[in-house]
């Protein structure tokens, strides 16, 4: 039998190995996502520079607007859009999602005279957005085109057109949507923080927006959350520290203070455990029979029940204490916020250097 001949070299072109574009190492993979999201970071950063007067108009439409403000979009510019909803309702512009091929099967009917449209649409030319775009501009009070260009269908039809400007994909193949869909999701919520500012929304109409979960705690009013009076410790600062520690002695978890009031019911001190400690730590065993209002913090910082929770935990960091009387109008107490209760609750942590910033004047 003869020998094999040798095969003659292939040249024909063969596909990639999948397996030799797979990042290796923990490093290497660390790399790719690092890169990913700065490549998302830095296309948000072009458009921010890209962004002009018409995305300032198309705030103040949406902040003007009697309607509901109506996105559509198709595709990855579609969740974008429901995700731009969520923010535009939550923060004081009612807002609602049309799917483009739910409106030409009588989803129409949404659509009111008084909403502004928002069409998003990367290209500008999503066949979906396109064919609907004109009904939707004469039906609603006025169209507003997200697009990365203004050379576009959408764009022609629209009132308002903001332009983002096109970006190469963090996809390794620049296929997958994803520094364009963060780029408009970026100025999406951009134009819709501009319209809340626009409308005044402060953050007590954000509190009745997020009622629930950790967020609706943080901003609940004190009231909803301070110890009632009932479960507080309270006395007359004319009665003797001996005298207070005994009456008010409680079961159960306790306040570190006590709260002390004058004839008349209104706050005058505070004294707490910490002052006490320090008058036996020096020796002033002769102060416990003296009347508590020579010891006591006269004129403590106090709050009013009707305080955003976030505000006192901020001022828990300002002043750097554990306890906060709630009082009323009239400056007596109505109960107490105590630094274990905001760590019961988990708005606190146990080692918090609580080094947050108050944005309301808390005042004795």
């Amino acid at each position: 039998m003869s020998a094999a001949l040798p095969l003659p070299p292939d040249d024909r072109p063969h596909p990639p190995d999948p397996a030799s574009d797979v990042p290796a190492t923990l490093l290497d993979r660390l790399r790719c996502i690092r890169e990913t999201v700065s490549a998302e970071a830095e296309a948000i950063g072009r458009a921010a520079e890209m962004l002009g007067p018409p995305a300032v108009r198309a705030a103040e439409l949406s902040a003007e607007c009697a309607g509901n403000v109506v996105i559509t979009g198709v595709g990855k510019a579609g969740l974008v859009g429901q995700k731009l909803v969520a923010t535009l309702a939550s923060t004081g512009t009612p807002a609602h999602f049309l799917h483009p091929t739910e409106a030409v099967h009588g989803d129409f009917g949404r659509v009111k005279s008084d909403d502004l449209v928002w069409a998003l649409s990367n290209s500008g030319r999503s066949e979906e957005v396109t064919r609907i775009a004109s009904q939707l501009r004469r039906q609603g009070a006025g169209l507003i085109s997200f697009t990365a260009d203004v050379d576009n269908p959408l764009a022609e039809v629209a009132d308002c057109k903001v332009v983002f400007g096109r970006h190469s994909e963090a996809c390794p193949h620049g296929l997958a949507p994803t520094a364009s869909t963060a780029v408009m999701m970026a100025v999406g919520d951009a134009v819709a923080l501009l319209a809340s500012r626009l409308r005044r929304f402060t953050p007590r109409d954000f509190a009745r927006f997020h009622p629930g979960g950790a967020l609706g705690r943080k901003l609940c009013k004190v009231g909803q959350m301070m110890r009632p009076l009932a479960a507080c410790r309270i006395a007359n600062e004319r009665v003797t520290i001996r005298e207070c520690m005994i009456s008010c002695s409680m079961t159960g978890r306790r306040s570190g203070a006590v709260m002390l009031t004058n004839d008349q019911g209104v706050l005058t001190g505070i004294f707490t455990d910490s002052d006490l400690a320090r008058l036996l730590e020096s020796r002033c065993e002769d102060a416990l029979d003296q009347p508590i209002e020579g010891k006591m913090t006269t004129e403590p910082h106090r709050t009013g029940p009707d305080a955003l929770l976030s505000d006192v935990v901020a001022l828990f960091g300002q002043l750097q204490i554990s306890e906060l009387p709630v009082v009323g109008v009239d400056g007596k107490p109505m109960g107490m916020v105590d630094i274990t209760d905001l760590i019961a609750v988990g708005e606190l942590d146990e080692g918090d250097d609580r080094d947050g910033r108050s944005t309301l004047p808390f005042a004795p």
